[in-house]
Parts: C-alpha cells; structure tokens; sequence
C-alpha cells in the first residue's frame, strides 16, 4: 500500500513567520494536531500541539492575561518549529511509515515530492484506516488463524484447500513473533460463506491443518468513546 492513495492531499500550511497565536487558532479551528511550515511550496519545518505546549507561559506565570497574548503574538512559527523534519515520499509504503512512526514516537509525516515541495500529510489514522481495509475486516469476512510449519509450501497448502471448495481469498497476513518456534501464524480471511458451508469448510481444514481460530468479527456493536 502506497502512502500516496491514503495521505491527506488537501492539508492547511503556515509560513515560518506566522505567529505562535494564529497557528494555535488554526490547529484548534481545524481539529488538527500538526501544521507544515513551507516557504515557496516547500517544507521547511513543522509545527505541533506539543511544541504550543511547550512554548507557551505557564498556568503559574505571574503575567496578566495582555502581556501573555502579547506574548504568543509576537512569537512566530520559526522559534518553535522542528526544522527539517522526518519525511517520506508518495511511493514509500504504508509499512515503512509505521515503522518510522512507531520508531521514532511520532504521529505523523509530511510527504514531499522529489524537490521537496510539501504534497500531503499522512497520520497515524491514515496507517490504520490503510492496515483496516487491506484486511477486508469490514466487508462481513471469515477469519482463519493457523499455525503453519515455516517452510515453503505450508501456505499454499492451505490455499489449495480453500481454492478447491471455492472459498474467495481476500487477504492473508503472516506473521512470526506470536507463533510457535518453527511455525508461522497465518491469517487467512475469506468472502463470508453462509454457516452450513462454513462448517463443511473448517472439517475439510481441520482434517490437514492446525486452525488456531476462526470466526466472523462483531462489529455491529463496538465500544465507542463516551
């Protein structure tokens, strides 16, 4: 998955000379947690909520409220932006910018083209909503969770049985660090078959294969913010 099919293209900016108070305005306004600063279309640094914190006076400060917007008025962009920040370009993957992200604490990059001229902004919201819909969790799946022998083959195996009871493959994830010592934990999940199809299906697999887990996910009634 290619970040640039899941950025945000359409991002707000600031120049290094915009004030600390209008940039505040801006990120509160527009529900946003970063602000790129450019100069002539280019990134020249970025500025966050946490760099606002840490500007600002604190709730101790012996300033009356005039001398604390005076204050944030005349502080600019420039004097508490990261300047040459972490990038990425458009054809660098979604899984390279977890890394990068989870690597190195942050949750979010700007993405430049190949001069340098700012073309998106790509959070950590961004990552999921690609990693959510590369797994098909939302289109009424079936998830099979094996633990396979890690040699080639074991996998395909599993295929071949799913392909010759015409079940349709919508994703397949593998990994290593939750599996067994000499196995692999695959995460098949397949088109949604109705129940007597779907119990036809797991004999014939279990019958050849050790199945960890398999099942429909709920998501008619997930837990929301209160």
């Amino acid at each position: 998955m290619l970040i640039k099919d899941w950025m945000a293209k359409e991002v707000m900016t600031v120049d290094e000379n915009t004030s600390l108070m209008r940039a505040t305005r801006i990120m509160k306004e527009s529900n946003i947690r970063r602000l790129p600063v450019v100069s002539h279309g280019k990134l020249i640094g970025i500025v966050t909520d946490r760099d606002v914190k840490d500007a600002s006076p604190s709730k101790t400060t012996s300033l009356d409220i005039h001398e604390l917007y005076y204050l944030l008025s005349e502080m600019k962009v420039k004097d508490v932006m990261t300047a040459a920040p972490l990038t990425l370009i458009g054809e660098d993957t979604l899984e390279k910018a977890a890394i990068i992200m989870l690597k190195s604490k942050i949750s979010g990059l700007p993405v430049v083209d190949g001069s340098g001229h700012l073309i998106g902004l790509l959070s950590e919201t961004d990552v999921l909503r690609g990693f959510i819909h590369s797994t098909g969790i939302k289109d009424g799946t079936i998830r099979f969770v094996f633990d396979l022998e890690d040699k080639p083959g074991s996998v395909t195996k599993v295929t071949g049985i799913l392909r010759e009871n015409n079940a349709s493959i919508i994703s397949i994830l593998t990994s290593f660090e939750d599996a067994p010592k000499g196995m692999k934990r695959v995460s098949i999940r397949i088109a949604s078959i109705d129940d007597s199809n779907l119990k036809d299906l797991t004999a014939k697999l279990e019958g050849e294969i050790k199945i960890v887990h398999y099942g429909r996910d709920d998501l008619s009634s997930l837990p929301t913010k209160s």
